[in-house]
């Protein structure tokens, strides 16, 4: 039986945990947001283990957690994620923290071939753990949390070490340690998006010519709505109304409150607090007279489309063969800056963003003689 986690919820405690991991030469991490149950969702908790303990850190309860920035920015401590990407995005967003040496055990599966990559797959598959994720979903941001909670956050870090041992084993054993390292620095760069609301986020909704231009107009107005709604509610507007919901408003466009209630997703409490406000964007978007129109994309020149389709056949008996998806081989967006860079030599694949040292020397040759096959 695995002792509790220690749950830290406040800045001395916290401070003498982090003297502590800065003696380690890795940890393992996770965290937790409640992006499911607000506007905005924000990291609630976030989970280190160590192979001697657990912790649980609040950072709703401690004013400043900067001293755990420093642990994770030290490159000589290598940090344990699996999924990296979203819980860097997050640390990053909340406080503000970069996250140095990172080994993320997802990609590192993917890189081995595995097909079943989720945590709780990988757990059972290598280590015999079952670890269910009913709190998967769970609203984070809720106090105190239940013990429930507690004990599956712990275990989402507890058996980090135990999986990134196992799968580095296997990486060293088939040769791939540089290119899981490789695999790993690209799934974990990630750039900061804006959070302010899109109100063209619309056209994302849309299937190309599924629906005529009126609709689209009611669409737009809807959409807004939706965002304006969540947001005085503290609520994930997806949540709040689903796109399939919206888009059922959009085909039926309902001219009374009552009809809103035939419609299949839509919340009645929902319709009883802004049945008015809902039936109002519908004829508003019906009877506009702007124009609404989808933005063109920019043509893409056949000669590149050619190389991209060529590159991309590549990729996928290159990955065949290799038994891992394609992506672990190339990214798409990489093929698409090959295919509009056309090189000459391997010398000319330099500096494209999913394209590093150890894929040009695997794969530069084969690359350049496709495009060059194309040409």
């Amino acid at each position: 039986m695995i002792p509790p986690a220690a749950y830290i919820d406040d800045s001395r405690t916290l401070e003498r945990a982090v003297e502590r991991l800065a003696r380690e030469p890795r940890i393992a991490c996770d965290t937790e947001s409640n992006s499911m149950h607000a506007y905005r969702g924000t990291t609630c908790l976030i989970q280190v283990s160590t192979p001697a303990e657990d912790l649980l850190i609040d950072p709703l309860a401690i004013a400043d957690i900067s001293a755990l920035g420093a642990i994770l920015a030290d490159p000589a401590i290598e940090k344990v994620f699996h999924a990296a990407e979203y819980d860097l995005i997050c640390l990053k967003r909340d406080f503000d923290f970069d996250v140095l040496t990172i080994f993320d055990t997802m990609a590192a599966a993917r890189v081995c071939g595995y097909q079943r990559v989720g945590l709780g797959n990988m757990l059972e598959d290598l280590l015999g753990v079952r670890h269910s994720k009913k709190h998967q979903t769970a609203d984070w941001g809720q106090r105190p949390l239940p013990e429930s909670a507690r004990r599956y956050a712990q275990i989402d870090t507890h058996y980090l070490l135990a999986l990134r041992a196992a799968l580095y084993n296997e990486l060293r054993a088939a040769s791939r340690l540089e290119e899981a390292r490789e695999y790993i620095a690209d799934m974990t760069r990630f750039e900061l998006k804006s959070q302010e609301f899109d109100p063209e986020g619309f056209w994302q909704l849309i299937r190309p010519n599924s629906l005529n231009r009126g609709q689209t107009a009611v669409l737009r107005e809807l959409y807004i709505l939706r965002d304006e709604l969540a947001k005085s509610l503290d609520h994930p507007p997806p949540r709040l109304i689903s796109n399939k919901t919206l888009l059922q408003l959009v085909k039926r466009q309902p001219r009374s409150v009552k009809q809103l209630y035939a419609i299949r997703g839509l919340p009645a409490w929902l319709v009883r607090q802004s049945g008015d406000e809902i039936i109002e964007a519908v004829r508003h978007g019906a009877s506009s007279r702007l124009p609404v129109t989808r933005p063109a994309p920019e043509p893409i020149p056949p000669p590149i489309v050619e190389r991209y389709i060529a590159l991309h056949s590549w990729r996928r008996e290159m990955a065949k063969s290799r038994g891992v998806e394609s992506d672990v081989i190339i990214s798409r967006r990489a093929l698409w800056d090959i295919a509009r860079r056309n090189p000459a030599s391997v010398a000319d694949l330099g500096n494209i963003c999913g394209l590093g040292p150890w894929r040009r020397n695997t794969y530069g040759a084969d690359l350049v003689a496709i495009v060059k096959g194309c040409n």
